[in-house]
């Protein structure tokens, strides 16, 4: 099986006005539609200087302090998003008036501009956050989810976060690639238009962290994978929610949030870019699925974070660890979210209110709108 990677065609590729690149991933292959790569007319102010990032001995943790995020656009009308295609007359973040998918590096990062080598002792360290934030812009379409993509169109988003995977980790001091999107203004997305973010972190994370040392640790004591008999277990019945020849996505048995799906490959595979596209294509209907499910639950579109977990780039445990997807919300009830309180967001120590084999049964029954607009028939 031969992986589909970053080489399976190359974006159209531009800068916006204050230097940040633009790239534009079309539906049927490499750039855009038709008249070339519009320039960005825009005046805009120089970009911010990297973040700084300091060390906190406690916990063993990277914390960046970006200030200048204070000032990003905030949930604008749909007359003023920086998302939407350019018009004449209103300039935005993309200078095409059509455009499939669109990638750019964000305005207010988070990490970056700029790269650096190794991290400084992390003993009472500071550093720069250096890195790269991107964003990722589904559609055109200013209305609209995820979950209301063609396939065809998953399927380009898929190759662009392919295609950013492999390319973010070959920048010199990116430790690991981060995949994302927030969706829902409950979750604390700061634009309605449907879209995705991209890390590119200067370190590996707390939470892969913690994953690597338990397969370390599993493996030392059990000899045996821990991926694989979390995907065997996954697979027992109680708690599917979609299976494919490729892929199976079900409620994980200690599942920490009201809603918790994990899209796990039947192969194991470190990252994106080791996807055969078969595994691509099938994904795109399977990550469709369980999010129609998700939204077929209640009548109104349920907040949610999709987090692709891929293996740090350069990293002893990065073989033994397998890429998978994690579809997170809070929503509890209808009208009711879980907060993270006193127990889980000082002590870490989370207490759901339904199972997870609740949770996986509704999602199996839930009646889903067969044109991916969010709620049931």
């Amino acid at each position: 099986m031969d992986p589909a990677g970053s080489g399976a065609f190359e974006p159209a590729r531009t800068h916006l006005a204050d230097g940040r690149e633009l790239l534009y991933f079309h539906d049927g292959g490499a750039g855009l539609r038709q008249g070339g790569v519009p320039p960005d007319t825009r005046s805009l102010p120089p970009r911010p200087d990297t973040p700084v990032m300091r060390f906190d001995p406690l916990l063993g943790d990277w914390i960046s302090y970006a200030g200048h995020r204070q000032n990003r656009t905030h949930l604008p009308p749909a007359a003023e998003c920086p998302l939407c295609p350019s018009v004449p007359g209103r300039a935005t973040e993309i200078p095409a008036q059509e455009y499939d998918v669109a990638v750019f590096e964000n305005r207010f990062p988070a990490f970056g501009p700029g790269t650096a080598g190794s991290l400084p002792d992390p003993a009472g360290a500071e550093a720069p956050a250096a890195g790269r934030c991107e964003v990722v812009a589904f559609s055109p379409d200013h209305q609209g989810s995820f979950a209301g993509l063609s396939l065809e169109r998953i399927r380009t988003v898929i190759r662009a976060w392919t295609h950013r995977t492999a390319e973010l980790s070959k920048v010199p001091g990116v430790a690991q690639v981060f995949i994302f999107e927030n969706r829902g203004a409950d979750i604390g997305v700061t634009l309605h238009h449907p879209h995705g973010q991209i890390y590119a972190y200067p370190y590996v994370t707390p939470t892969t962290q913690r994953q690597l040392d338990s397969l370390a640790g599993y493996h030392a004591a059990a000899g045996g994978d821990l991926f694989t008999d979390l995907l065997a277990r996954g697979q027992e019945g109680q708690r599917i929610v979609a299976h494919g020849q490729y892929w199976t996505a079900y409620v994980p048995y200690a599942a920490r949030m009201p809603i918790e799906v994990h899209v796990v490959p039947h192969r194991h595979v470190p990252d994106l870019p080791s996807l055969t596209e078969d595994e691509q294509t099938e994904l795109a209907a399977v990550y469709r699925d369980v999010l129609r499910r998700i939204d077929g639950l209640y009548p109104t579109p349920t907040p949610y974070i999709a987090a692709w977990y891929q293996a740090p780039v350069d990293h002893p445990g990065r073989e033994k660890y397998r890429l998978h997807l994690q579809v997170t919300s809070p929503r509890r009830a209808e009208n009711k979210l879980k907060y993270l309180a006193g127990s889980e967001a000082a002590m870490g120590a989370f207490i759901s209110d339904v199972t997870p084999e609740q949770t996986a049964a509704r999602l199996r029954a839930a009646l889903v709108d067969p044109a991916g607009t969010g709620g049931k028939q």
